[in-house]
């Protein structure tokens, strides 16, 4: 009988350790860091499936939105899709909440944040995005043609003073801004001056308040499936630095 009595102790002990396990897993989980993810202009949630499932990988919780680019202006489009996004019920328990934008979903969080805080905002990451415009924007933008692929949002990412990005003034959250120097769109290029992706200026890439600017040699359609730019994406989010320590 004592040694049943022992056996069935140990048992329960076994047990309770095994529930203290799985709650204090559930925890660690609930307690997360999640990233958000906005694609480019005309693009979908599909173009960032790669740096999705590498973030997820990497301990995200990844939630990977997809909005109508091409329906409105930028700030309308910043306060439906970042609104919504940030009341996601996957983000309840977070305790950090991130962003990884390509091209004008960086332009979406900057007007968004320009407007509203958050204490949950935790580090972000902008690859290939027109902080001060393109120049593509500035010569074809008036085109009925461009007007209709890239709607109302396209059409506000030019370089002049009064552009959507150029009135946004500085940044005031932890970023780091990835730029590609490698284009494939010799068209556009003629058209952008110094080094560009196909789309838009290393120079132009970059913000003031920004944290670090690296660059990486890809087009500027394919920045967020490059390996290297994913690397450095997650060393950011994790370390709030590009290099390596």
């Amino acid at each position: 009988m004592p040694c049943l009595r022992l056996h069935e102790a140990a048992h329960a002990m076994k047990t309770l350790l095994l529930c203290l396990c799985i709650v204090l897993s559930a925890s660690t989980l609930q307690a997360g860091e999640c990233v958000i993810l906005l694609h480019g202009l005309c693009r979908t949630s599909a173009s960032m499936e790669k740096l999705e499932s590498a973030l997820a990988d990497a301990g995200f919780i990844v939630l990977n939105v997809d909005y109508p680019s091409r329906t409105g202006t930028i700030e309308a489009l910043s306060e439906t899709v970042i609104g919504a996004a940030l009341q996601d019920t996957r983000l309840l328990d977070c305790s950090k909440i991130h962003f990884v934008t390509h091209s004008l979903g960086g332009i979406l969080v900057r007007s968004y944040f320009k407007r509203h805080g958050n204490a949950r905002l935790g580090r972000v990451v902008m690859l290939g995005p027109p902080n001060q415009g393109s120049e593509v924007v500035d010569r074809l933008g008036s085109w009925v043609v461009f007007k209709k692929i890239n709607g109302p949002a396209g059409g506000e990412l030019g370089t002049g003073a009064e552009s959507a990005p150029c009135t946004l003034g500085p940044v005031d959250f932890e970023l780091g801004v990835i730029a590609g120097d490698r284009s494939i769109n010799w068209l556009n290029s003629m058209l952008i001056e110094g080094p560009d992706d196909g789309k838009v200026s290393v120079k132009r890439t970059k913000v003031a308040g920004m944290k670090e600017h690296s660059v990486v040699h890809a087009t500027h359609p394919y920045l967020m499936k490059n390996d290297d730019a994913i690397a450095l994406t997650i060393r950011f989010l994790k370390t709030g630095s590009f290099q390596t320590r």
